[in-house]
Order: C-alpha cells, then structure tokens, then sequence
C-alpha cells in the first residue's frame, strides 16, 4: 500500500504546515490584486476579492488550529510511548506548545 501524508502524525503536521504557506502566498498574491482593483476602481471585482481574502484568511486560521491539534497529538504520542524527539529536546521545537 503506497504511503501518503496521513500514514502519521508527523506526516500529516507536515502537510498541514505546506497547505497554510500556500494559503499566505495566495493570501499575498490577493493582497495585490485588491490594491489593483482599487486603483481600477473595479467595485465588483474588488468585492470578489475582499470575499476571497476572507475566506482565505479563514481558511489560515483553521489550518493554524489544526497544526496545533496534530502538535497535541504528536506530543502526546511521544508520551505514552516514551519516546523523545529526534536530536533535540522538547524545547527546541517552536511548535512543541509544553515544555519538557
């Protein structure tokens, strides 16, 4: 069975960080199009746009808590089982919201 990136935790942490980058950079990439909408002066392609930057702005922040959520469960895992993460300590990891 070929492996994909929700075989684990790890695994799927990574995706879910890859996903929200691509949301800030079409976020960006929004970001210019409203300012050209508004020098055009192009009132329903700006309101498209405002509507799209909300959505992506959501959609980011849903990312974000899943990310946390996967975290949770990545660090809970190495609890039970007793394993530490790899060459470093807990408290090196930005994303480790607890420390050691």
């Amino acid at each position: 069975m070929p492996e994909t990136p929700f075989d684990n935790v790890e695994g799927a942490h990574e995706y879910v960080g890859l996903l929200s980058e691509a949301v800030r950079q079409a976020r960006d990439e929004v970001a210019q199009d409203l300012a050209q909408a508004q020098a055009e002066k192009a009132q329903r392609r700006l309101e498209a746009l405002q509507i799209v930057a909300w959505k992506l702005e959501r959609l980011e922040g849903q990312l974000v808590a899943s990310r946390h959520l996967l975290n949770d469960l990545r660090r809970l895992r190495r609890l039970l089982v007793g394993e530490a993460p790899a060459g470093r300590s807990p408290r090196d990891d930005p994303d480790e919201p607890w420390g050691a």
